[in-house]
């Protein structure tokens, strides 16, 4: 299997993006629109969280321990 990375102008993203789904031989389209979307939505999660452990509604955990995952 190949894979190929291409740069669409923005206004002819939609259409092409539609336009490759409606191949059959294409198995996986990775659209970088929606990986900003989730991204998007992780930060918004987090300042929520934020939110919670400066009311004292959630538990937060220490920059060491946080290291300490990594």
């Amino acid at each position: 299997m190949k894979q190929v990375t291409l740069y669409i102008p923005e206004n002819k993203y939609s259409f092409f993006i539609e336009l490759v789904k409606s191949l059959g031989f294409v198995k996986k389209i990775e659209d970088k629109e929606q990986g900003k979307e989730q991204i998007l939505k992780d930060i918004s999660e987090a300042v929520e969280e934020v939110k919670l452990i400066k009311k004292g509604q959630l538990k937060g955990i220490s920059a060491k321990d946080l290291l300490n995952e990594l």
